[in-house]
């Protein structure tokens, strides 16, 4: 099997008709239909059943399509990062950031990791947590920076960098300003920002819940930029993990949580397919230990 007879065969599938995926393509369309009937001599049987509309997948063709495109993506993938090593002379380091992790905490580790390893390309994807994992089963990602609520199952590997307690953030001209700390019964006499991304949304209901404590979202949001812009305006108080405040926050305050005290704690979580398994593990101990 030739990874130009997987090209055609996809280009059909997605044009419909040989005309078509011979334009697409830049061949002739013979020079297409003779590679088909080559890719089905060796799958042993036809994969389109031909009509005056166009082509149609047979039964045996939808069988292998998902694997052929797999096969030609993961193909296309690596001849990309291959001639991206080849031509900068860089191994790039693909790093997955869940939504509400922070750079307070992070960012001066990746600087020392920009000195230490000048050759190394970092690359940060901020997505949700059930996203980053399937793009570092794919191989698209090298490595996760999560806070799971429970640790991912091998093949996947979880080191422990750090934990982090929630505070409750307000605007400086609030009025909890003049506590040392603020318990949660306090805040259901506010108007409560609702993240919609917190990892610890649920085990909160719970918590209030049993505490018989009722948080009123007057607002809600999957940005944790537009949940810090309204505890800035003053809108309304908000519980976020302490690395997700700025450190050079203007006009934002922030009390640790008190009764109960919340934490959570953040993981790196990487599988051994990437290609910078020494550079991983040196971020990784870096990232741990800061």
């Amino acid at each position: 099997m030739e990874m130009q007879q997987i090209r055609y065969f996809l280009a059909v599938c997605d044009q419909g008709t040989i005309t078509h995926a011979a334009q697409l393509t830049y061949v002739s369309q013979p020079s297409l239909t003779q590679a088909i009937k080559k890719l089905e001599e060796e799958m042993g049987g036809e994969l389109f059943t031909r009509t005056r509309s166009g082509c149609l997948l047979t039964p045996l063709g939808r069988m292998v399509e998902a694997n052929l495109r797999k096969i030609y993506k993961d193909l296309q993938a690596t001849k990309a990062e291959a001639i991206r090593f080849t031509r900068l002379n860089t191994i790039p380091l693909r790093i997955g950031l869940m939504t509400t992790i922070g750079a307070q905490r992070l960012s001066p580790c990746l600087a020392w990791y920009q000195q230490e390893y000048p050759n190394i390309e970092l690359e940060l994807i901020v997505d949700s947590e059930a996203s980053l994992l399937k793009q570092l089963d794919s191989g698209s990602l090298d490595l996760v920076i999560s806070a799971p609520a429970q640790l991912p199952a091998v093949p996947y590997q979880s080191t422990l960098l750090y934990e982090e307690r929630y505070v409750v953030a307000f605007s400086n001209t609030h009025r909890f300003n003049q506590l040392q700390k603020v318990d949660l019964k306090a805040i259901q006499s506010e108007p409560y920002l609702d993240r919609l991304n917190c990892e610890l949304r649920e085990d909160l209901k719970c918590i209030c819940q049993n505490q018989e404590i009722n948080l009123y979202a007057a607002y809600r949001s999957n940005s944790e930029e537009w949940i810090l812009r309204m505890v800035q305006e003053g809108i309304g108080v908000a519980l976020m993990p302490e690395y997700t405040l700025p450190k050079q926050a203007t006009d934002i305050s922030y009390r640790y949580l008190s009764e109960p005290e919340i934490s959570r704690q953040v993981y790196a979580i990487h599988t051994n397919q990437t290609s910078a398994k020494s550079e991983l593990q040196a971020l990784i101990v870096n990232l741990s230990s800061t």
